[in-house]
């Protein structure tokens, strides 16, 4: 094969097109795979079922690609790689705001998981396969950190974009992700790569070897190991342009949302601002002393939101990007029993941890007295002139460690099976899968409400010592206090703040087991050729359990404790909580039949016509029973043009995490009432939901494939995608502003009102009827339609004898739109942020590749991605003011191969982000206050800037 040869063969794999293929499934091969340099060229299946034998000739589209080309294009992840693809949007990873999950933590997710993210309907329904089979969750919440599989001997990736749950069962509504390993690599290679943004910060540095050779006639194996240590980018501060950027404004004609960029919070200061009294207004300097207080700008503000632009207003600075260390491990042993019997095992492990920061300690309009021992007396002299014997204070302690939460990833599978032939043509398969994932959540500096509140209630003991209160009044309820002096930037002593805050611990551990076989064959003839049947099982378990030695229960009696203030009886004693969990599974039965029909065969229009499908009958113990189908045709006009067409009904079913987590309560949510329009400070419980059933997807795809016999090189493809969910499973939350709204205008009628409680009992705005409970759970409740395109464009030639390929993959997605009743239709096509954790969806998406080889041993890359402008607001009824411009940034990387008699060193240099541009402004409004902690930029935009990666590859 010459260099020239190279990109059609990985042109044709990019636009083989397969149906999905099940667990275990045995497929004839479908094209060549474009080889690693001095590689031999080896026969390749692309992902495809049971019945299909050749994945040119299947209706849904694959898009399949060369593992080792994205990696050197985008040189961290491979979840980082794919993400590149227009295809995904809106990814989870170390970049996309993990410091503002840190409530997610709470329920066992992972907030700076890598995870896929298809079509932007959430990795809750993109299945995530390994070699062809379906990975258990890696965290409680029912996703696949991505990070697990190994990389050093992944070959390919095929990406389904079409339903597929009929061959594969749940999860599989937006598509398909199927990580395919090089199961006959030979020789030794190693991987060596350092890196380091043009800012100095976001060390990485990565190592990986593997191995491969035959044993004998009869066996092969092969195995890698691979290290990663990124040690992030620690303070959003780093990049100043997003830093502090959120949406402000009300979202109404007066007051329309609109981007700030310096926001601050205008009640609180590092320093602490007084809220209310006589000395209300006023901010504590150095030495505890009062001086005034710069408000900012508050022009277009919300008032009843407490923040402000400039000013003496405090922010927090979480982590820009999560650090991330890990360890791979993969082997593999094939053995050819017989001519036709043929078994093999697989193992992968990892060692992973993420980790980040979120905020320092926040003092949330805490009450103190004015005979704290720590305030000056001329201040204590003021408030009893004014018969006050308490005053509020807003603090955040800047000189404290943040919140840092570390999350410890252990995954395994383990994959086993034999699959041979029988007779003419007839090919079978079992196959034993084992995965589990333990996760370990250490939540460092997590605050002690309850410490908190006695440190803080500061008096002079009978021998002049500053003490706890509660040592005089409850010498048994909090040992050891140490008093709190908030008044004033640093005025913490070490001592008290190391009483607060302590490291709680989160355990989880998900386990699942599948059994799968089955058989294929042609039984009989039509006149355009054999009709292949397949027939196949699965015997599927899954179970999970936490333990946590923080739970959310409340204060049993904040008078018995000997606290005075700052605890009622909602008060949690942790302010990041996390529950137990005893075993909870479930088991699934499945049986499915599959087949493919030629119609016609060398006819006028039509070289060929195939209709093929499958039937899936699948019984959850814990969430009801469902039959999927899928019906496709797939029309070869001629050589040149092919129409392929799908429909199907998939379905993904609740998770475990779903229907039985315990409920968790974080107290103090800072949260707007817009009835009363004030804020709220009452504990949010989030739950589960046992009745939970199914949500189903209806899926059509249209697409036309054009490979030109005329102009050497070229090919094109179109495919619409149309996909209707059901019975959607929604997190309903008390504090969203849309949920309240239609609660209040329903008089207390809607489902929605379910999410909180009242003083009063009812919704009306009387004076003290405040919420006391917030609630957040899921509830089969909305609908989810969307609809758009996919465009893939490649052309190969040569300028003077050296190869230059092109490769354009575009994505038009104008509406996703969100639809429960009660509620207006939210439409995320084109926007930033939304509601109950929805992402940026950009209406365009596309991602263009070139290579081109100059000289013999040298290619040159270049990709660049880009997407279209963002509105602010996915909400019709809410006004906003400018959009968030388009975005695009260009990889380069130029690759140079030495060759020698034992083997190839390439050397590399890439850039990411070539230009360093910075990305547009953009936030969540339900986020206002939360400056420095979350947002800042649309997720999947690049906030890190330049940045180079160099290394070198040895392959012996």
């Amino acid at each position: 094969m010459t260099l020239h040869d190279f990109p059609r063969n990985l042109l044709a794999a990019a636009l083989a097109v397969a149906f999905p293929l099940a667990s275990n499934a045995q497929t004839a091969p479908a094209t060549e795979q474009a080889p690693e340099s001095g590689q031999k060229i080896e026969a390749v299946v692309v992902t495809g079922s049971r019945v299909i034998i050749n994945g040119d000739n299947s209706p849904t589209p694959v898009t399949a690609v060369r593992a080792q080309d994205l990696l050197s294009l985008q040189p961290s992840t491979i979840a980082d790689a794919l993400n590149t693809l227009p295809v995904f949007s809106s990814p989870r990873n170390q970049t996309s705001n993990p410091s503002g999950g840190a409530g997610g933590v709470s329920g066992g997710g992972n907030p700076a998981a890598n995870q896929l993210n298809l079509r932007n309907l959430g990795a809750v329904r993109t299945l995530v396969l390994f070699d062809g089979h379906r990975v258990a969750p890696t965290t409680a919440n029912g996703t696949v950190d991505v990070d697990m599989i190994p990389q050093m001997l992944l070959q390919r990736v095929d990406v389904v974009t079409g339903g597929a749950s009929a061959v594969y069962g749940s999860d599989a509504i937006s598509g398909v992700v199927n990580f395919i390993t090089d199961k006959g690599f030979n020789g030794i290679k190693t991987n060596i790569q350092t890196g380091i943004s043009d800012k100095g910060d976001g060390r990485q540095s990565q190592f990986g070897v593997a191995y491969g050779t035959r044993l004998g006639d009869k066996a092969h194996i092969e195995g890698s190991y691979e290290f990663r240590d990124d040690k992030g980018i620690l303070y959003r501060s780093s990049r100043p342009a997003t830093a502090r950027t959120t949406v402000q404004g009300a979202g109404t004609a007066a007051l329309p949302y609109f981007v700030e960029s310096d926001t601050r919070l205008a009640t609180t200061t590092f320093g602490g601002y007084i809220r209310n009294s006589v000395l209300a207004g006023q901010q504590f300097a150095a030495n505890g002393v009062l001086g005034t207080f710069d408000a900012g700008s508050r022009t277009g503000f919300n008032p009843t939101v407490p923040t402000q632009s400039g000013g003496d207003g405090a922010y927090q600075d979480a982590s820009l990007k999560s650090p991330l260390r890990s360890h791979q491990l993969f082997g593999r042993l094939d053995y050819d029993f017989t001519d036709t019997t043929r078994g093999y095992i697989e193992v992968a492990g990892n060692l992973k941890r993420n980790e980040f920061y979120a905020n320092w300690p926040v003092l949330n309009g805490v009450t103190l007295s004015r005979d704290n021992a720590f305030l000056a007396s001329a201040y204590r002299g003021q408030l009893t002139a004014a018969n006050q014997a308490t005053f509020s204070l807003g603090k955040i302690i800047q000189t404290a460690a943040r919140l840092n939460p570390v999350i410890d990833e252990h995954q395994v599978f383990l994959n086993a099976g034999i699959e041979g032939e029988i007779g003419t043509g007839y090919k079978w398969d079992v196959g034993y899968v084992h995965s589990s994932s333990s996760m370990k959540v250490t939540n460092n500096n997590n605050i002690n409400q309850l410490r908190l509140a006695a440190a803080l209630d500061a008096v002079t003991g009978p021998d002049g010592t500053t003490v706890c209160r509660t040592t005089l009044t409850n010498p048994g309820s909090f040992p050891g206090c140490v008093p709190m002096n908030v008044f004033g930037p640093a005025s913490e002593s070490a001592e008290a703040i190391s009483y607060i805050l302590s490291n709680t611990h989160f355990n989880a551990r998900t386990v699942q087991d599948d059994v799968s076989g089955s058989i294929s064959g042609a039984p009989f003839s039509t006149w355009a050729g054999p009709v292949t049947v397949a027939a196949s099982g699965n015997w599927r378990r899954q179970a999970y359990r936490a333990n946590s030695d923080a739970s959310s229960a409340n204060a049993s009696n904040c008078g018995a404790l000997g606290l005075r203030y700052n605890c009622v009886s909602s008060t949690t004693e942790w302010l990041q909580p996390y529950e137990n969990r005893s075993r909870v599974a479930q088991t699934v039965k499945e049986g499915a039949l599959e087949f493919d029909a030629p119609l016609l065969k060398d006819a006028p229009l039509a070289k060929s016509l195939n209709l093929n499908g499958a039937v899936r009958y699948t019984d959850y113990d814990t969430s009801g029973r469902y039959v999927t189908w899928k019906i496709g045709a797939d029309w070869h006009i001629s050589d040149e043009v092919r129409l392929r067409s799908t429909r199907s009904r998939d379905i993904r079913a609740p998770t475990l995490d779903d229907l039985f987590a315990p409920a968790t309560t974080i107290s103090g949510s800072n949260s707007t009432d817009s009835l009363l329009g004030i804020q709220s400070i009452a504990p949010n419980t989030t739950t589960s939901n046992p009745d939970l059933k199914a949500e189903k997807g209806d899926t059509t795809t249209i697409g036309i494939v054009y490979s030109s016999r005329r102009i050497r090189g070229l090919s094109l493809a179109l495919d619409a995608f149309d996909i209707n969910v059901s019975d959607a499973i929604t997190q309903v939350q008390g504090t969203n502003f849309s949920y309240q709204a239609a609660c209040y205008a329903s008089g207390g009628t809607s489902p929605l009102c379910a999410t909180q409680v009242r003083a009063l009992g009812n919704y009306t705005s009387a004076p003290g009827n405040v919420v006391t409970q917030w609630y957040s759970f899921p509830i089969n409740f909305a609908k989810v339609h969307t609809w758009g395109a996919d465009i893939e464009a490649n052309y190969a030639t040569a300028i003077q004898g050296h190869a230059l390929t092109l490769r354009g993959l575009v994505t038009w997605q104008p509406h996703i739109k969100y639809m429960t009743p009660g509620l207006p239709t939210l439409d995320m096509g084109g926007v930033a942020y939304g509601a109950t954790g929805l992402q940026a969806s950009p209406a365009w998406r596309a991602t263009a590749f070139i290579r081109y080889s100059p000289a013999k041993d040298l290619d040159v890359d270049l990709m660049a991605r880009w997407r279209s402008t963002l509105g602010l607001s996915a909400d019709p009824t809410q006004v906003t003011t400018g959009r968030v411009a388009s975005f695009y940034t260009t990889n380069l990387n130029i690759d140079y191969r030495i060759k020698r008699d034992v083997g190839t060193i390439s050397l590399y240099l890439n850039v990411q982000n070539l230009f360093d541009k910075i990305p547009p402004g953009a936030n969540f409004s339900g986020t206002q206050q939360n400056v420095g902690n979350f947002g800042g930029f649309a997720m999947g935009d690049d906030p890190v800037g330049r940045y180079f990666a160099a290394g070198v590859r040895l392959k012996f």
